[in-house]
Order: C-alpha cells, then sequence, then structure tokens
C-alpha cells in the first residue's frame, strides 16, 4: 500500500533523472497533473501526456536535459507529508534557492507557484521544493 503518493511521484521523477531515461510513466492524480502542468511552465520538464493505463490512468512526463546531458531539474524535495503537513499564509510563502527555485503551494484557489501564491495573496499547503 502507498502512504505518501506524492513522494512517490517526486521519487519516480527523482530516479528516472539518475538513470537518464527520456521518460516516465507514473499513476494519474488532479494533484500530480496540476504538478507536471507546473514544471512544464517553469521549464523543469518538456512535456506531460495524461493516457489510460492499465488501470486507472497515468501521466507519461518527457524529462529535459542540458546539452551535455545533465538534468535540468537538481533537486527535488517533498516539504509536506502525511505525518507533518505545512502550511504558510501569503506572507511566509517560501523561496527556494533565493527565488531560483520553485515552491509548489497547494492553495484554496488551485495548485500554483509560491511566486503565484504570493503574487494573489494567498496562502495554503507547501507540497514540494523544485530546483
Amino acid at each position: 500500500m502507498l502512504t505518501d503518493p506524492i513522494a512517490d511521484y517526486l521519487t519516480r521523477i527523482r530516479n528516472a533523472l539518475g538513470s537518464g531515461h527520456d521518460e516516465v510513466e507514473i499513476p494519474a492524480s488532479r494533484l500530480k497533473v496540476e504538478m507536471s502542468r507546473i514544471l512544464k511552465e517553469q521549464g523543469y520538464i518538456l512535456d506531460f501526456a495524461k493516457q489510460p493505463a492499465t488501470v486507472g490512468e497515468e501521466i507519461k512526463i518527457r524529462l529535459k536535459y542540458t546539452e551535455d546531458r545533465r538534468p535540468v531539474i537538481m533537486g527535488l524535495e517533498r516539504v509536506s507529508r502525511p505525518g507533518r503537513r505545512r502550511y504558510v499564509d501569503h506572507t511566509q510563502v517560501p523561496r527556494v534557492y533565493g527565488g531560483t527555485g520553485t515552491a509548489i503551494v497547494s492553495t484554496s484557489v488551485g495548485v500554483m507557484t509560491g511566486h503565484e501564491a504570493k503574487a494573489k495573496g494567498v496562502g495554503g499547503e507547501v507540497v514540494a521544493y523544485v530546483w
């Protein structure tokens, strides 16, 4: 039984990048699709697509590398865990690596980056950091 699907999502991407894969398939959920959308908008992945799987649906993510085949994503970190949720208001939205990284925040308005949450004046649950 999988207790933290978001940690599994991040770990699958981390492992695929470490192995040099071009694509990775991950079981789909609305939160994972929104996180993939943010990763694409921020330029961390090439593309993603939701497709039917043997059971349910899956997200196929095309990973992005530099010219010398180094991953664009240097690190992924799960912040709010099932055992320790981390909520912030709009004044406390964290900056990742001095603003060069991205904080993914799940708010009442939707899933967005930390920069968007701060600009819109909404807080929420800090799901993950990407840099």
